[in-house]
């Protein structure tokens, strides 16, 4: 039965809201249509991911405005389509994640779903990481079970690499059985917030990495920065902005005289280092007479040509490219993703992989909120 569903995301990096819209029809997804909304206050919501004072209060104001910018990505994404709510089966909605704290069994991601609903009138699924996490699980990363069932190629090799605020890994050997996945680490949150401090008037990020490739790397500090125990941790695992922040990196950089263009230089090269010691072994190790294996990037990184031309150099046997090879561009990705999860809860089916999140069992994810 085909049905047409709506995913909407929002990253670590919270540089805009993804809405996508896609045609499932049995296992076969297809995305129709797609957008990128601006966050109008996004230095509210990354000041609201670091504790501080009257939190509450501001959380709920932050959980009705994400709501709303979230109801206005999907009427711009519906008109864009030609297409009315009564089109859409449900919104699966991942919400803007505020905090998340596996090792204290909890993750917070705001959006009132409710509130999305009303606005939208269309039915939501929301809430996907709790359930998870009721079962043991880290709650994330969610999008390997989704990678597996789109992207998996039997008897290959194939990574998905998610370059979003953190860096994530689904790892599809070819066998289903062998799936599994994790956060590697940061990947744009320290990269986008060291260059909001020191290029203030250059926007959020830095585009195309531009800056960090006028800078030079510096190995001691990037020594010094591997050192940290979650590169070396043993999945399942799962990290957030709450342990790779700018305080961590200050505290890191005490007592040094660093020119800040090759500080951003050398985190550009903590994410690569950090993502390919963590890779499966590579290719060479089982013969020559092997195909490379084959690496492919989603994510607002994927536009990151100095990034991923140090990661390919990193990776020589590693076939490097995005996933819009596989027919999702990488920029839609994660949107599809939760697009999928919501019809996996539609459909009463699993939405998790315990190898990956390490949960008891899978379980259906998420939470329904009626339209009417």
């Amino acid at each position: 039965m085909k049905e047409r569903y709506i995913g909407l995301m929002s990253g670590t990096s919270m540089d805009g809201i993804d809405a996508v819209l896609v045609m499932i029809d049995g296992d076969e997804l297809r995305v129709e249509a797609a957008l990128c909304h601006p966050w109008p206050t996004a230095r509210e919501l990354h000041a609201l991911s670091t504790p501080g004072e009257n939190e509450i209060d501001r959380m709920g104001v932050a959980d009705n405005l994400v709501a709303r910018e979230f109801a206005t990505a999907t009427h711009t994404l519906l008109a864009k389509a030609g297409l009315t709510p009564e089109d859409i089966r449900a919104i699966g909605s991942h919400g803007q994640t505020i905090r998340h704290r596996p090792q204290l069994g909890f993750t917070l991601q705001i959006g009132n779903a409710a509130l999305l609903a009303a606005l939208t009138g269309i039915d939501v699924v929301a809430d996907f990481r709790t359930m998870d996490m009721a079962l043991g699980g880290q709650g994330a990363p969610l999008v390997p079970a989704f990678h597996q069932a789109l992207f998996a190629k039997p008897g290959a090799l194939r990574v998905v690499l998610n370059l979003g605020g953190i860096a994530n890994i689904s790892v599809l050997p070819g066998n289903p059985g062998g799936v599994y996945g994790f956060d590697t680490g940061p990947a744009n949150t320290l990269l986008d917030g060291w260059y909001r401090r020191h290029q203030p008037d250059g926007g959020n990020y830095d585009a195309g990495g531009k800056w960090a490739a006028s800078g030079q790397l510096i190995p001691d500090l990037l020594g010094k920065l591997l050192a940290h125990p979650y590169f070396a941790a043993a999945a399942p695992k799962s990290t957030g902005r709450e342990m790779f922040t700018l305080d961590w990196l200050d505290g890191e950089l005490a007592g040094t005289a660093y020119a800040p263009v090759d500080v951003q230089r050398t985190l550009q090269a903590l994410t690569c280092h950090s993502i390919a010691r963590q890779l499966p072994a590579q290719p060479e190790a089982v013969g020559t007479s092997q195909p490379k294996a084959e690496l492919f990037v989603c994510g607002g990184g994927a536009h990151n040509t100095p990034l991923l031309a140090e990661l390919a150099g990193l990776l020589p046997c590693w076939h490097i490219a995005s996933t819009f090879d596989l027919g999702i561009a990488p920029d839609w990705a994660e949107g599809a993703a939760f697009a999928w999860l919501a019809q996996r809860f539609i459909h009463r089916k699993p939405g998790n992989l315990p190898a990956v999140t390490g949960a008891s069992r899978p379980a259906v994810l998420g939470a329904l909120y009626l339209a009417g």
